[in-house]
């Protein structure tokens, strides 16, 4: 969709493109002289494969300050974007068969990294009403004994759905049973919550299974950092190790440049994030009020991220399916995502990191389009 739309736009189409996944707000100042410093020091060789010792020093910092998880630097790896880190966890560990389960709507890249791994994906499906969250009783009633992961994301894209504590650890007393079972953590959108309290992640709330949980986050969410494309992620020493060989055999390194970048980023002023949670905030509720008040579509209220799931079931009679409808809004000058696209349907996502001008044309917009 992100790539019709700069089509269109090549060809002189006013296109408001809600449809990617990041901040639109400029990279902090402090972090972008910390790779320019890097670059003067001639800081532009070979580091180690799974990152300098600078940087796991901050990204432990960050795991502890911003998740609560304490761990060595010996067990933290950094990568090209959290990507790279989910998908070598998961080609280190699958065989042929073997099966992921993951909750759906799901973040694109999640089957498909388990498809090319050689797993089978397990799908959970979630709604609205239930906050776009599993239970436990489903968790347990999907669990086989060739299921070797659980994907968790939380907050998710593409609904913004947050486990609380409760809920983590009632899933927790389901995989007590299943030994066999790893857990990967998908916390890049942690620090983008809505709601009072303190970001809850399943190695904390049961840290007797922290042993066999992989916690991925990284900077590009947080601190607008998309094109550095640096992801740290934590879990047992074996698994990291696993993970490293991979990485020295597929794109060694992370850039080093960007790594510099990124520890000013951890390690720097972090009092500009709450600024930004609030004018996401204020976004949100901006989306949420004008989707609800448009006839055929409607939204939950998202705990966590930048994302609205839309449901437009009342308009399939109409448009067929929700691709057909995706590209009848980018007819009508937005760029959204059908819901399909996320293993689910009748729907799509909107993504409000964007100025609030544009979000309010780009409602009005959708709003003569299905009207």
């Amino acid at each position: 969709m992100t790539d019709r739309a700069m089509a269109l736009r090549a060809e002189g189409r006013d296109i408001i493109s809600l449809s990617v996944g990041e901040p639109d707000f400029a990279t902090p100042d402090h972090v972008i002289a910390a790779a320019k410093a890097a670059m003067d020091a001639g800081d532009t060789k070979y580091t180690a494969v799974g990152g300098t010792a600078r940087m796991k020093a901050a990204a432990t910092l960050h795991f502890e300050r911003d998740l609560g998880i304490a761990v060595p630097p010996r067990q933290v790896t950094i990568s090209a974007g959290g990507k790279q880190a989910i998908f070598h966890a998961l080609l280190a560990t699958l065989d042929p068969g073997d099966e992921v389960v993951i909750p759906s709507p799901w973040w694109v890249s999640y089957p498909e990294i388990v498809r090319f791994s050689g797993g089978t994906v397990t799908d959970l499906p979630t709604d609205a009403s239930g906050g776009f969250r599993i239970s436990p009783d489903q968790l347990a009633a999907a669990i086989t004994p060739r299921t070797r992961w659980l994907l968790l994301n939380s907050p998710g894209n593409p609904t913004g759905a947050t486990y609380p504590a409760t809920e983590l650890q009632a899933l927790g007393e389901v995989l007590r049973a299943h030994p066999r079972v790893l857990v990967l953590s998908d916390d890049i959108y942690a620090p983008l919550r809505y709601t009072p309290g303190r970001h809850a992640t399943l190695a904390v709330e049961c840290p007797d299974l922290a042993d066999r949980i992989l916690t991925v986050s990284g900077v590009s969410k947080s601190h607008a950092m998309t094109g550095f494309r640096i992801g740290v992620a934590t879990g047992p020493a074996w698994l990291i190790a696993a993970m490293e060989k991979l990485q020295s055999h597929s794109s060694g390194n992370p850039s080093s440049v960007s790594q510099a970048a990124a520890v000013a980023a951890f390690e720097g002023p972090q009092d500009f994030l709450a600024a930004w949670c609030e004018r996401f905030r204020a976004r949100r509720d901006l989306v949420v009020a004008g989707i609800n008040a448009i006839p055929g579509l409607s939204t939950p209220v998202p705990d966590g991220a930048f994302y609205c799931m839309i449901d437009a079931a009342p308009l399939m009679p109409r448009f067929g399916d929700d691709d057909a409808l995706a590209l009848h809004l980018l007819e009508h000058g937005v760029a959204i995502v059908a819901a399909s696209g996320f293993g689910g349907r009748d729907g799509f996502r909107i993504s409000f990191a964007a100025d609030e001008a544009r979000l309010t044309e780009a409602l009005r917009r959708i709003a003569a389009a299905v009207g």
